[in-house]
């Protein structure tokens, strides 16, 4: 399966701000493992994920740092992925399906 774009931002910040959203990241990853992203988004981080953390220097006079996490999704038990079950209100759900 090729990779799929959830989301992507990309915006110029003070370096404050930065230091802003890497902590409400981090607040985020700590109190109930959810990182929230765009108007309604969130994604849900597993307990233990991989970590890289990348420096480089692209020019004579740029630096980029990327930090990268990622995780595999557990798959789902009980029935069969391909099962969809009726809800008390009569729309089909897929139970394969996590909540985001």
């Amino acid at each position: 399966m090729a990779d799929m774009d959830i989301y992507e931002d990309a915006r110029t910040v003070s370096r404050s701000d930065l230091a802003a959203w890497l902590r409400q990241l981090a607040s985020q990853l700590e109190s109930d493992g959810r990182i929230f992203y765009g108007a309604a988004g969130s994604v849900s981080v597993a307990d233990t994920v991989r970590c890289e953390l990348e420096i480089e220097q692209e020019s004579e006079t740029e630096l980029s740092v990327e930090i990268e996490f990622s995780w595999t999704v557990p798959t789902p038990s009980g029935p069969a992925a391909d099962e969809v079950e009726e809800s008390p209100s009569g729309e089909q759900q897929d139970e394969a399906t996590p909540e985001a």
